[in-house]
C-alpha cells in the first residue's frame, strides 16, 4: 500500500515539476526556429527598427477565426502570421503590443475593422464576410494592411515592418528628381493655358503617385550640391551631366544618400521629345536625343554601361504594331517575367510582368568594399547585344545582330557597400576658379539601384490612361510601377528596411510526388495523343470510303467501313486499358513512396534508439 501511495505521490510531484518547468520556460526568451525557411525568425532590419522605437505602437490583428466561412488554408496561414507578430511583440522591448480580434458579424470588432479599412472578403456568396488584416496604431497615426494573403507570404515581414515604421516615424521623406526629360512632374496651370482652355501636362503616373506619400523635389541638371534633407535621389535619363552635377551626386552617395539611377542607351521618350521640338526653347529642354550614363561615377564604382549597345532577347520579345495591320515580335522591347528576377530580393520578389523597352546592360569589375547584386536579368540562351542606332529602325535593321551568344545580361542591379569618390582631388570645374575648392568626402557607405532603362516609368509603357468623368485615371498594365514603388519605399524609408529579407514559403510541396505525377501525365498525354491521331485517321478513311458510294448506298455501312469502326473500337478499348494501367502505376508508386516514408518515420528512429542501447550495453559488458 505504501509503495502504491509513494508511486502516486511521485507521479503527482513529477507532473507538478513538469508543469512548473513548462511555465517557467515558456516565459523565458528562449526560441529555436527549426523551420528551413526561418519562418519565425525576424531579420536584422526588423530587429533594428523595433529596437529604435521610442513611442508605443499597437498592432491590431483582425481575423475571423470563429467564422465557418473561413477556409482552412487561411486559418493555417493566420496562425503562422500571429506567431510572427508575437515575435515582433517580444522584440519590441515593451514598445510594441499585439492585440487579436475576431470580428464577428455586427460586433464592435467588426465595426472597428471596417473603420480602419480592413477589407471584408466573401469566400461564400451567400455567407457572411470574413476579415483578415492588420492595423498599426501609434498616437493618432494609423496604417492598415487591408488584406493578408498566402500569396504575399514572401513579403510578409517587410510589409509588417514597413507598417510599423510608417506610424512610428510619420514624416514625409523628400525625394529628388534629376532629369533631362520635360514634364515628368507635370506643369502648373498658367494664364495662357487658362485663356486657351488647355489642361497642363499631368506628369508621369509613376511620379504623380509618388507625390501622394512623398515630397518630390525637382533638381536642376547643373546642381552643385544635393540638399541634405533629400532622402533618395532619382536620376532619370540625365544626359551630358556636367562635372559639378556628377560631383554633387558623388558626394550625395558618400554622405549616405540613396541613389536610383535610370540610365538609357536610347530613350524612346527622349526621341519623341526631339521629334516634337519645333523651337529653340524645346531644344534646350531635351529636344536633342542621346544616351545617358553616369560617366566618372561608374568608372569609380567598377560599373560598365555601354551606351552604343542595347539588349535583345528572343525569349522576351514583345509583339508590336509594325504598321499596315502587321504585328512583329521585337526582341529589343523586353517583356520579362518571374524567371528574369531575383526572387530572394524584396525589390523584385513576386513580380511577373516587367517591360524594359530599349534597355542597356551593366557589367561589374570587382571593387574592394562594393557588392554588385543583379535584380533583373535577360535569359542566358536567347540574349545578345545589338547596335542602339540600328535597333531604332525596327526588327529588320537589327536582324543581322540577332545572334544569341549564351551570355546573361544584367538589366537592373543593386550596388552597395563602401563607395570611394570619383573626385579625390576635387572636381575639375573649380580649377582656375576663384571659388574655394569644396570639401571632398573621400569614401562612405551607401546603396545604389541601377536601371539600364528609363522608359519603363513612362506612361506609354506602364499604364493605360482612361478618361472618366472624374478626369484621367491611370491603370497599371504591368509591374513596372510596383517595381519603382518597391525601390522608393526601401530607399526613401528607414535605412533598416533595406536589411529586411524576403521570406521563404511555408508550403513545402512533395516534390517527389509531383515528379511522379508529371511523369504519369506525360505517359497519359502520349497515349491520348496517339489515340486521337488514330481516331482522326480512321475518320478520314471512313469519309474516303463514303465518297466512293452513290445513291442509297450512302445510308448503308460497307464491310470496309464496318471493319474500320470495329478496329477503332478495339483500339479505343486498348487505349482506355493502357490509360487505366498508367493510373494504377502512378497510385502504386505514390503508395510505395508513402509506405517508405512511414517506415522511416515510425521505425527508423526507434530502431536507432534500440541499436544505440544494444551497443552501449555491449560496451558496458566488455568493461
Amino acid at each position: 500500500m505504501n509503495k502504491k501511495l509513494n508511486g502516486v505521490v511521485g507521479l503527482a510531484v513529477l507532473a507538478v515539476v513538469i508543469g512548473a518547468a513548462n511555465l517557467i520556460l515558456s516565459n523565458l526568451p528562449l526560441r529555436l526556429d527549426l523551420t528551413g525557411e526561418k519562418l519565425y525568425t525576424l531579420s536584422k532590419g526588423s530587429k533594428a527598427v523595433l529596437g529604435k522605437l521610442e513611442n508605443d505602437v499597437t498592432l491590431k490583428f483582425y481575423f475571423s477565426s470563429s467564422s465557418p466561412e473561413m477556409p482552412m488554408q487561411l486559418k493555417t496561414y493566420a496562425q503562422q502570421v500571429q506567431n510572427l507578430l508575437k515575435e515582433y511583440e517580444r522584440a519590441g522591448n515593451g514598445h510594441l503590443t499585439l492585440e487579436a480580434f475576431d470580428p464577428k458579424p455586427d460586433s464592435d470588432a467588426e465595426e472597428w475593422a471596417q473603420r480602419y479599412g480592413v477589407e471584408p472578403q466573401n469566400t461564400n456568396p451567400f455567407g457572411q464576410p470574413v476579415y483578415f488584416g492588420l492595423v498599426a496604431v501609434c498616437g493618432d497615426q494609423e496604417e492598415t494592411l487591408a488584406r493578408l494573403s498566402p500569396r504575399t507570404e514572401a513579403t510578409l515581414e517587410y510589409d509588417v515592418t514597413r507598417l510599423v515604421t510608417r506610424v512610428a516615424w510619420p514624416e514625409r521623406p523628400v525625394i529628388g528628381l534629376l532629369t533631362s526629360l520635360p514634364d515628368v512632374l507635370g506643369q502648373a496651370m498658367n494664364p495662357m493655358m487658362m485663356q486657351r482652355r488647355q489642361r497642363p501636362p499631368q506628369g508621369w503616373a509613376a511620379f504623380t503617385e509618388l507625390k501622394k506619400d512623398y515630397d518630390v523635389r525637382e533638381i536642376s541638371p547643373d546642381v552643385e550640391k544635393i540638399d541634405d534633407d533629400v532622402k533618395a535621389l532619382v536620376v532619370l535619363h540625365a544626359k551630358d551631366l556636367s562635372e559639378k552635377a556628377l560631383f554633387a551626386i558623388d558626394q550625395f552617395v558618400l554622405r549616405g544618400g540613396r541613389l536610383i539611377a535610370c540610365v538609357d542607351p536610347c530613350s524612346i521618350m527622349d526621341m519623341m521629345t526631339a521629334q516634337q521640338a519645333q523651337n529653340p526653347m524645346m531644344q534646350q529642354m531635351g529636344g536633342s536625343d542621346g544616351p545617358s550614363t553616369l560617366g566618372k561615377l561608374f568608372d569609380a564604382w567598377g560599373v560598365t554601361f555601354d551606351t552604343s549597345k542595347m539588349v535583345a532577347d528572343l525569349s522576351a520579345a514583345t509583339k508590336l504594331n509594325a504598321g499596315n495591320g502587321r504585328a512583329e515580335e521585337n526582341p529589343a522591347f523586353l517583356s520579362l517575367g518571374a524567371k528574369n528576377v531575383d526572387s530572394k530580393d524584396l525589390l523584385v520578389a513576386g513580380l511577373t510582368k516587367i517591360m524594359f523597352p530599349f534597355a542597356g546592360s551593366f557589367a561589374f569589375a570587382k571593387k574592394d568594399g562594393l557588392t554588385f547584386e543583379p535584380l533583373v536579368v535577360s535569359s542566358a540562351s536567347d540574349a545578345c547585344l545589338v547596335d542602339s542606332t540600328s535597333a531604332r529602325f525596327g526588327l529588320g535593321a537589327m536582324r543581322k545582330d540577332l545572334k544569341p551568344d549564351g551570355v546573361q545580361r544584367t538589366l537592373a542591379a543593386r550596388l552597395s557597400g563602401t563607395f570611394k569618390t570619383a573626385f579625390p582631388k576635387g572636381p575639375d570645374y573649380v580649377e582656375g576658379s576663384t571659388n574655394a575648392v569644396p570639401q571632398v568626402v573621400a569614401e562612405g557607405k551607401g546603396s545604389v539601384v541601377l536601371f539600364g532603362d528609363s522608359d519603363f516609368l513612362a506612361d506609354d509603357f506602364c499604364v493605360q490612361v482612361m478618361n472618366t468623368l472624374f478626369g484621367p485615371i491611370a491603370q497599371p498594365v504591368n509591374d513596372n510601377l510596383v517595381l519603382f514603388s518597391n525601390v522608393i519605399e526601401q530607399y526613401a524609408g528607414r535605412e533598416e528596411l533595406i536589411g529586411v529579407r524576403s521570406r521563404g514559403p511555408s508550403n513545402r510541396p512533395f516534390t517527389k510526388v509531383d515528379a511522379l505525377e508529371a511523369k504519369a501525365m506525360a505517359k497519359w498525354q502520349a497515349k491520348q495523343e496517339a489515340f486521337e491521331k488514330e481516331l482522326e485517321e480512321t475518320q478520314q478513311r471512313l469519309m474516303a470510303l463514303q465518297k466512293q458510294k452513290s445513291g442509297s448506298e450512302r445510308l448503308i455501312l460497307s464491310k470496309e467501313q464496318q471493319d474500320e469502326i470495329d478496329k477503332l473500337r478495339k483500339s479505343q478499348a486498348d487505349t482506355r486499358k493502357q490509360l487505366k494501367n498508367v493510373r494504377k502505376e502512378l497510385t502504386g508508386d505514390i503508395d510505395r513512396l508513402g509506405l517508405t516514408l512511414k517506415v522511416i518515420n515510425i521505425c527508423l528512429v526507434p530502431a536507432l534508439v534500440i541499436l544505440f542501447g544494444i551497443l552501449r550495453g555491449l560496451k558496458r559488458r566488455r568493461r
